[in-house]
């Protein structure tokens, strides 16, 4: 068996999250049914994460094994791409060692929400519209404060099955355009809704409902019931996956 890399990108807007469940439609279960049919093998595929449902990734990694050894052909790629919905797009297909793996091995995970300053009809779900100017300074005071901690079991979805709410956050800041604001957010790992929920607490400090030095407080809580609400789910964009340089020559970045 051979193992290869897959880079693909999707708009989450359809989909039940990155990952198979019963009776919802997933970006893995339509790729693996796309991918089976194109081989004619069965294909099964392991995704560097989760994604929630209605987010979106412009790029994402996954893995997966195959008897056929040219899979990594750019025409494999292409009758794929035809294949697929015109909501996932794969990148590249690349071969790696057998025991490569997209989530095991990922050293980062990158993430950017996007919130525009007026209604627009075009970005109406790639981005959430806020209803009021925010104070990106005061956020960014917030976001640095992420820094000081490693427990962030305040800011995840409540009943999931992680053992643990340890994280370690690399990059943490705000960036405002004349139209819109960008969180870009970059962790070794990321809990459920995290990014989310962040934001949503985010907003409450933007909006001056409460200090930055608030996120320090709850943080230190570790009660999911004393964050802000979680931000709506399509202005969620996964970025970059980090991984070591053996295996990450064949994935192409924008970032």
């Amino acid at each position: 068996m051979q193992r290869y890399f897959i880079q693909l990108a999707y708009d989450g807007t359809n989909y039940h999250g990155w990952q198979i469940q019963p009776g919802s439609v997933s970006v893995q279960e339509v790729l693996e049914q796309s991918m089976s049919t194109i081989s004619r093998e069965t294909i099964h595929v392991t995704g560097a994460g989760r994604t929630d449902t209605g987010v979106h990734a412009s790029f994402f990694v996954a893995h997966f094994d195959a008897e056929s050894e040219n899979l990594d052909d750019q025409h494999f790629t292409f009758r794929l791409n035809r294949f697929l919905p015109p909501d996932i797009s794969v990148q590249n297909i690349y071969k790696v060692h057998d025991k490569a793996h997209a989530r095991f091995d990922a050293t980062y995970r990158t993430y950017q929400y996007f919130i525009t300053k007026q209604k627009d009809p075009f970005s109406r779900t790639f981005a959430y519209h806020h209803y009021r100017l925010l104070d990106t300074e005061k956020m960014n005071e917030a976001a640095k404060l992420l820094f000081n901690y490693s427990d962030f079991t305040s800011f995840s979805r409540t009943g999931t099955d992680v053992k643990t709410g340890i994280c370690k956050i690399m990059e943490a800041f705000w960036t405002e355009e004349s139209d819109r604001y960008i969180l870009t957010i970059k962790a070794d790992r990321f809990l459920r809704n995290m990014v989310r929920a962040i934001v949503g607490t985010m907003l409450d400090i933007g909006m001056e409902k409460m200090e930055p030095e608030g996120i320090a407080r709850i943080i230190e809580a570790k009660d999911r019931r004393v964050a802000g609400s979680s931000a709506a789910a399509r202005g969620l964009f996964l970025v970059d996956i980090g991984y070591p340089e053996e295996i990450s020559q064949g994935l192409t970045r924008n970032l």
